[in-house]
């Protein structure tokens, strides 16, 4: 499991690479995605690209893993379909042959 950002603290610190994004509207997004570092749940928040200035602030709403099943969270190194919702979707990319995975960071909700 991850290491809290700060000690004493509840907020863990997630990560998801994005392998394909579709821009839904300029307030939601729908990726596939790997989680990198976690698990992520839902409702995790995300306010930053890495190697990015780019800012966003996405929830993500939700996760189809197993062939489309909704799960409530995604472990390291799967992969799911994910809806994110709020501001910045449009700073989404997907990932080409010349490209490396986009990542994006946050922290998962209050348990």
């Amino acid at each position: 499991m991850t290491e809290p950002l700060n000690p004493g603290s509840h907020v863990v610190e997630v990560e998801l690479a994005i392998d394909q994004v579709t821009i839904v509207s300029p307030a939601e997004a729908t990726a596939t995605v790997r989680c990198m570092l976690g698990p992520v749940r839902r409702g995790a928040r995300f306010d930053g690209i890495r190697d990015s200035a780019e800012a966003i602030d996405l929830e993500l709403t939700q996760i189809l893993a197993h062939f489309g099943h909704p799960v409530e969270e995604l472990d390291p190194v799967h992969t799911a379909l994910v809806t994110l919702r709020g501001t910045g979707a449009q700073h989404l990319t997907s990932a080409t042959p010349h490209s490396h995975w986009q990542t994006i960071r946050g922290a998962n909700p209050p348990a």
